[in-house]
């Protein structure tokens, strides 16, 4: 477990309700700031109390990275139980990219009141998103360091567009949220590559969600039907929407359907 309590960032509903609180968990090579563009906004406005989990090692400050290649998965999950401990109810889990796989290691043995993936890593892991990178888009692998660490050029903004987000999303949007893309640990991405397919015998049965984009160039939609058929879960594809379905122009139909299945959970 952390030495303390992981940053959580406590956004309050708009107005009072019996809905249980979500507990937005961030991907790889990004942090919590993502959530509060469209999607914490928009749900505190729909009456749940939003929660954003900041794992160790990440933030929207350099300061709060020193230590980042310290912590693996294991760290991660250990934030998430922290964090589920402190919370007033048991929350629903809406997590991205690398956050769905903390979040199903954390629910090998704790508990949650359901689970959103959004363009979950696949059971078998990352590295043949890496191999087809290599094979189809090298230039990623040459302009990530530039778009984490702040310098970026209209060749980095044009890879990571590509990459990450929507054909539809506009140049200045890109712009705007290039920022939220930071470094990520070396030890949580080399764990990310051979993630072992693990048999959850004693993971407990709760609702589950898998949604991705159609046009999600990291983690293809065809491959979401892996993590929904270990979860028994409900399958939703964003027409149009790449892997930052958060951000992405697509996002209000991402939001609305989350909260549709939310409303089912009632």
């Amino acid at each position: 477990m952390p030495e303390k309590l992981p940053v959580i960032h406590h956004h309050p509903a708009r107005q009072p309700s019996t809905k249980p609180p979500l507990l937005f968990v961030h991907g790889g090579y990004s942090n919590a700031a993502l959530w509060a563009v469209r999607f914490i906004p928009y749900f505190q406005n729909h009456g749940y109390d939003c929660y954003a989990l900041e794992l160790s090692g990440h933030g929207s400050q350099p300061a709060d990275r020193v230590h980042l290649d310290d912590f693996g998965l294991d760290d991660f999950v250990a934030d998430l139980a922290a964090a589920v401990a402190s919370l007033p109810a048991a929350p629903v889990l809406i997590s991205h990219s690398m956050g769905c796989l903390v979040c199903q290691r954390f629910l090998e043995r704790g508990s949650a009141r359901a689970v959103g993936f959004l363009a979950p890593v696949p059971p078998t892991g990352t590295g043949g998103t890496v191999s087809r990178f290599a094979l189809t888009m090298p230039d990623f692998f040459a302009e990530l360091p530039n778009a984490v660490n702040g310098t970026a050029s209209e060749k980095t903004m044009r890879t990571m567009a590509s990459v990450y987000f929507s054909p539809s999303m506009a140049p200045e949007e890109t712009v705007e949220y290039l920022p939220l893309i930071q470094p990520e640990s070396e030890k949580a991405v080399a764990e990310m590559l051979t993630a072992p397919l693990r048999i959850a015998r004693g993971r407990a049965r709760i609702p589950a969600l898998v949604m991705g984009g159609s046009a999600d160039q990291v983690f293809p939609a065809s491959m979401l039907h892996f993590t929904a058929a270990s979860w028994n879960a409900k399958t939703q594809v964003i027409d149009g929407a790449g892997h930052m379905l958060m951000l992405d122009p697509q996002w209000p139909d991402a939001a609305g359907k989350l909260e549709e299945w939310l409303d089912s959970l009632n």
